[in-house]
């Protein structure tokens, strides 16, 4: 679909410093420092006394991430960001921020796996955690505790791509007094805007299309003014994952292309994608433009687009059927993470661990792709030839 030509101006916005001669850089320069000096004693305190709105040291703000944060939450259409050192970090900075002792939170839908293994870190600190794949929004109040205190959201949901009806678990939590934070990374700013229709916090993985050269690690969480506050002094501040300067600028090179990129990542998946629906070796195909019926309603009504981002499972669900196309693929390279110019492929199946997909609702014969750059003609060529080894 057209991506929104608002948002292609953000992207592309020049925010290079005029420093008053005939000609100005086109890219941001690197401010590669950890601190800043001042002019007085009173001045450094002035800094020290709200290091959110002062370059002091690069710990807190420096001028280089603040480019990529500004592009980022105009995106969003959030009031403020903060970027991290991976995607990691930002969500650990948001459940530190907002949870403590007592409280518990609700994670809805498949949600990216090292999330939920730092919940139950938390366990050992006295934060509750439980996961839904109901979800339907009564479904998920009903989840609801009178101690639950944050709400995780997915949409689409990690491997298996669901659609949760987010306008109403936003509303039903809001009602409720529950913040909501979801993971936009899949589809980015450019086809969902989660704040828009009342989630209170997103976060990404820059990792993945953001940045989309596969060259960096980083996160972001996106909300209101008033949410950064304790968001900054507590997980970004204490937590000190930040994003360091030469990592902030490659991610603002990433975001100058990102609606050029994602227009290309999506044509090419949904070829690949109806490739695939029509390949007898093919049970399904887990593609949210591909949904059909209620979740393909959500899907036309709550995305402006689709990623490169999606799943497939074989007629033969079997780990070794799975080993077996994997190994055959040339074009697609075998690895983790997502969202760069290089094609991916990955399953959730190691041979050993049929029970936990089953106790995770992952179906057995999964797998993962992440659509590149390379054209959509060979990539499928590729497929056709592992999918061969099966008749």
């Amino acid at each position: 679909m057209p991506i929104d030509p608002a948002d292609v101006a953000i992207c592309l916005e020049d925010e290079a410093p005029d420093e008053g001669g005939a000609s100005t850089p086109m890219a941001p320069p690197i401010v590669q420092t950890s601190l800043f000096s001042f002019r007085s004693f009173q001045d450094l305190l002035a800094g020290l006394a709200d290091e959110g709105g002062h370059h002091v040291y690069t710990r807190g703000s420096n001028p280089t991430a603040e480019a990529a944060e500004r592009k980022i939450a105009a995106l969003e259409r959030g009031e403020a960001c903060r970027t991290f050192g991976s995607g990691m970090a930002a969500i650990s900075a948001v459940l530190s921020s907002f949870l403590a002792a007592g409280d518990h939170v609700l994670f809805v839908n498949h949600t990216y796996g090292p999330a939920l293994q730092l919940a139950g870190h938390l366990e050992r600190f006295g934060v509750a955690h439980d996961v839904t794949l109901e979800l339907a929004p009564a479904a998920v109040e009903a989840a609801l505790r009178s101690e639950t205190r944050l709400v995780w959201l997915e949409s689409p949901g990690t491997m298996t791509f669901r659609l949760a009806d987010v306008p109403a678990i936003a509303a039903i939590c809001r009602e409720r007094g529950v913040l909501t934070c979801m993971d936009n990374s899949w589809s980015t700013p450019m086809f969902q805007k989660p704040l828009a229709v009342g989630v209170d916090i997103v976060v990404h993985s820059a990792t993945k299309y953001l940045a989309g050269h596969s060259d960096l690690v980083a996160g972001a969480a996106v909300t209101s003014e008033a949410l950064m506050g304790p968001l900054f002094e507590k997980g970004y501040m204490l937590g000190g994952g930040i994003l360091a300067p030469f990592e902030a600028w490659l991610l603002h090179r990433g975001l100058r292309t990102l609606p050029v990129r994602l227009a290309r990542h999506e044509a090419d998946a949904l070829r690949v994608a109806s490739f695939l629906a029509d390949h007898p070796a093919v049970r399904r195909v887990h593609h949210p433009a591909l949904a059909e019926g209620e979740e393909g309603e959500r899907s036309r009504r709550q995305l402006a687009g689709t990623s490169g981002l999606f799943s497939f499972e074989l007629a033969r669900g079997t780990f070794e059927s799975v080993r077996s196309v994997l190994d055959a693929l040339e074009r697609f390279h075998l690895g983790v993470s997502w969202g760069g110019v290089e094609s991916l492929a990955i399953s959730p199946e190691n041979g050993r661990n049929a029970s936990e997909l089953a106790e995770m609702g992952l179906p057995r014969g999964l797998i993962r792709l992440s659509v590149g750059l390379e054209g959509a003609d060979p990539l499928i060529d590729d497929l056709d030839r592992a999918l061969a080894r099966l008749a």
